[in-house]
């Protein structure tokens, strides 16, 4: 998995507004740093003390904006939901001409980083190995996200059997292509682009949509 980038506190990125009074950090900042943790280190490494530490504010300052870490995992939970699932539904739905535009859709939140955060998707299903809860959320999830692609291949006049079918082959694919951890440039990727089309939607690949999204790929780099 690529290294994260540390996450930029509000108080050192030029583009926010100044903090002002005694205020150090934003809630916004705790939330950013738990990912990070939750990410790299897991669940366990979600800890006030040692968010504080990073954030170099005192514990006071957290219970400004939580009531206790129960909702800081709860909001780290929503954020995920948001990020993650609500994102790739809603490119699901996008205007498409032909699946070929609906599957580019697809893929642009699996190009685009700040589209789809897999290793935070990644971190939330180590985290529902040891909660019953989070596993139910994750399980919700991946019903949301299957529904979403079912209905696109319904849309483009697909059998509904065929496109529970296919839905569930291209997300299923999709998460494994990013849990083997794959590295390939993004040219190479690019190039297997009208086949995957094909296998995937056993129609033949739109030209102009391929090209379309192969410069939107490309340009992430």
């Amino acid at each position: 998995m690529a290294k994260r980038d540390t996450p930029l506190l509000h108080r050192d990125d030029p583009d926010k507004a100044p903090l002002v009074g005694h205020i150090k950090v934003t809630r916004e900042d705790w939330l950013n740093v738990a990912r990070d943790a939750l990410v790299t280190g897991g669940v366990g490494e979600v800890k006030v003390l040692s968010l504080a530490a990073r954030l170099d504010v005192s514990r006071s300052s957290f219970y400004g904006y939580f009531k206790s870490r129960k909702h800081l995992l709860a909001a780290l939970l929503e954020d995920w939901e948001r990020r993650n699932t609500r994102t790739l539904v809603t490119h699901c739905e996008m205007p498409a001409g032909n699946i070929t535009e609906g599957l580019c859709n697809f893929f642009r939140c699996f190009v685009d980083p700040r589209l789809f955060d897999r290793g935070l998707d990644f971190a939330v299903r180590e985290w529902s190995r040891r909660d019953a809860k989070v596993r139910a959320g994750i399980d919700a999830a991946d019903s949301a996200r299957l529904d979403a692609v079912t209905r696109m291949f319904i849309h483009h006049r697909y059998d509904p059997v065929e496109a529970d079918a296919r839905a569930r082959i291209l997300y299923f694919m999709q998460l494994g292509y990013h849990a083997l951890e794959v590295r390939e440039p993004m040219d190479l990727r690019m190039s297997r682009l009208e086949p995957y089309i094909l296998g995937f939607s056993g129609r033949p690949a739109d030209p102009i949509a391929i090209a379309a999204f192969r410069d939107f790929a490309l340009a992430q780099e």
